[in-house]
């Protein structure tokens, strides 16, 4: 990526910083019930002239974190500052940006950056173009770094490498690097991506930079440097969109901030900042800036990340929070979240000793801002929205495929469908376009929508038989924002005897509920109903390929990520958890049933047949 050898080598790098006079802030420290207040009335301010040998230092940290790709028109609220005060609206990219240039105004050493999840995005603005959009708009903020979250990974690493670097060839159907607003073809982020514990699974070693220095203006022609250490949740192959099964691993992201801080700290560094993609909160009901009984994993590593590290900001919450939490030696630190989709943003103030380099701890000062929407919007900002909004009106009627007839479902997935059949289908011949799969099964619940052959009459693009890119890309087949992957792995005979079981459910009380899981085409069963649950599909019936099932052979399978792993998976289909050898193909669910409708286009509904009942006794 971006620099990384040089970001990576001894000594830090120089920052695309600003320059700009500064409001020294010198506010009390408070313990952990709460942040303190931004500048108070009447703080003096230094400027070039006013730098007298030592005099503190003061450097400005604003952050942004799980922003999702929400910088076009958005409108929601925010509890008060604290409990009981008025909640506020806010919302929308270009009052964030404005905010942030207010802030950012008359300050001589100010730093901007992202705590991660900057995608996937859910408006459909963003998310239509795989977030690009996203990235064109952090571009124009000025935003000098982000730390990966677990959704930068959420179309593997080699969609992460596209997104900071702007290469072309992450999707396998090359539907990447859009026109941006200025005519530009994408050419990704101008800032750069970071994080130490997202390793290698073979080497160990960090896929990206784990630490970086940005150097500030002493106010005497001078430099200092702040260093940054980042970290991903641990966690992140637990979440269904950022399923990683092969080639990395994640490591412990305390563990990590005090591994890069040390180092950081032997290069001369002394004022150290830990940006963590990973979460925490406090009681129901405190308001944005207060800290009432702050619970979850960023307490508990702050209680074990190294007292060189000054301040720590978090996201992956999406929670609204502001401590002064104590490090290991008993220190105040801040330890802040800021909320989610540009609803709140930080700013952390710091003051440096002049001679050494050190944070005065006693003079940091931390608070949420709401990105209130009382100010002028941003122009810049609104000119980029609106232009992926037309953008967003071209694709939308984009014809991608032609029907026949219906693709429907059955209702409450009790029976075996045309649409669920056809989904199967594209899962294999996707898993099999860039990988190896011998059947794919298409899980109860995970389609949306039906496709019709009537065209909608409220839309003129439509005619009958048309399938527009807005009916099938995205939405159709379960997914959040930008999609949720399709993954393959080895599983035995046994274990697909025991998954087509799945579909037959007995409760406690002795019901038993059918949910039918779609085979793919080359998949023939019997079943007999007046078998108990569990031993209703007859082995000997199975036929793969047209070959018999062999309990003891192992077979590849793909579907959706989330039914690999516990925590996402549909009830009851557990039959996957143990798959070995998984691999995440470059489709999603969405890419595939679409890419899959547009090969084979015009598409006849699948006949049905494929699950059938035993013969009657």
């Amino acid at each position: 990526m971006r620099d990384s050898a040089r970001l990576l080598r001894p000594g830090p790098m120089f920052r695309r910083g600003r320059s700009a006079l500064v409001a020294v802030v010198a506010a009390g420290l408070l313990l952990a019930g709460g942040a303190a207040s931004p500048a108070a009335a009447g703080a003096p301010v230094f400027g070039a002239a006013d730098a007298r040998p030592g005099t503190p230092v003061p450097v400005q940290l604003l952050s942004i974190t799980d922003l999702h790709g929400y910088f076009g028109e958005y409108t929601t609220t925010v509890p008060g500052a604290r409990a009981g005060e008025p909640a506020a609206q806010v919302g929308g990219g270009a009052y964030l940006t404005a905010h942030l240039k207010q802030r950012q105004a008359g300050q001589r050493n100010s730093i901007l950056f992202s705590a991660g999840d900057d995608f996937s995005g859910w408006p459909n603005e963003t998310g239509w173009f795989w977030n690009e959009p996203t990235i064109e708009y952090l571009n124009s903020i000025g935003l000098d770094f982000s730390t990966v979250g677990n959704h930068e990974m959420d179309r593997g690493y080699e969609f992460l490498r596209h997104m900071d670097d702007g290469t072309c060839r992450w999707r396998p159907d090359n539907d990447v690097c859009f026109t941006d607003s200025t005519g530009r073809r994408f050419h990704g982020a101008d800032y750069d991506y970071y994080s130490g514990s997202l390793v290698d699974d073979r080497s160990g070693k960090p896929k990206l930079p784990p630490y970086h220095v940005e150097y500030v203006s002493d106010g005497r022609g001078g430099r200092l440097p702040v260093g940054f250490v980042h970290a991903t949740t641990k966690l992140m192959s637990e979440e269904q969109m950022s399923y990683t099964p092969k080639g990395f691993d994640f490591l412990d992201e305390a563990d990590t901030v005090n591994r890069y801080a040390a180092v950081l700290r032997r290069q001369g560094v002394r004022a150290i900042v830990a940006v963590v993609h990973e979460g925490f909160s406090q009681q129901s009901g405190a308001g944005y800036d207060e800290c009432v009984n702050p619970f979850g994993p960023m307490v508990d590593a702050n209680a074990r990340i190294t007292p060189d590290v000054d301040a720590i900001v978090t996201g992956h919450w999406h929670a609204l929070v502001n401590c002064m939490l104590p490090d290991p030696a008993g220190n105040p630190r801040p330890v802040v979240e800021a909320a989610n989709h540009g609803r709140l943003f930080n700013e952390i103030n710091l003051q440096l000793d002049p001679r050494t380099g050190e944070v005065l701890r006693d003079r940091t000062t931390s608070v949420n801002h709401p990105n209130t929407r009382d100010v002028t919007p941003d122009p810049e900002t609104l000119r980029i929205a609106d232009y992926w909004r037309s953008e967003l009106a071209k694709r939308s009627n984009l014809p991608v495929a032609r029907v026949t007839a219906d693709l429907t479902r059955a209702p409450g997935d009790g029976a075996e469908s045309s649409m669920y059949n056809v989904t199967a289908d594209a899962f294999l011949w996707a898993a099999n376009s860039d990988g190896r799969a011998d059947l794919a099964v298409a899980m109860p619940g995970i389609l949306r929508r039906d496709v019709r052959y009537a065209a909608d009459p409220a839309n003129p693009a439509d005619a009958p038989g048309r399938v527009l890119f807005s009916e099938l890309a995205l939405g159709t087949v379960y997914d959040s924002g930008i999609g949720v992957g399709l993954v393959r792995g080895d599983v035995t005979g046994a274990q697909l005897d025991q998954l087509l079981e799945s579909q037959w459910q007995q409760a406690a009380d002795g019901a038993v509920t059918y949910r039918q899981m779609a085979v793919s085409d080359n998949v023939r069963y019997r079943y007999d109903l007046s078998r108990p649950v569990g031993d209703r599909v007859d082995p000997d019936s199975v036929r793969i390929g047209g070959k018999p099932l062999r309990l003891s052979s192992t077979y590849r399978v793909a579907t959706l990520a989330n039914n690999f792993f516990a925590k996402n998976a549909t009830p009851g289909f557990t039959a996957l958890f143990e798959a070995r050898k998984q691999d995440r193909s470059l489709y999603n669910g969405g890419d595939a049933l679409w890419r899959y409708l547009e090969k084979m286009s015009p598409v006849r509904p699948p006949a049905l047949g494929r699950a059938t009942p035993a013969p009657a006794r």
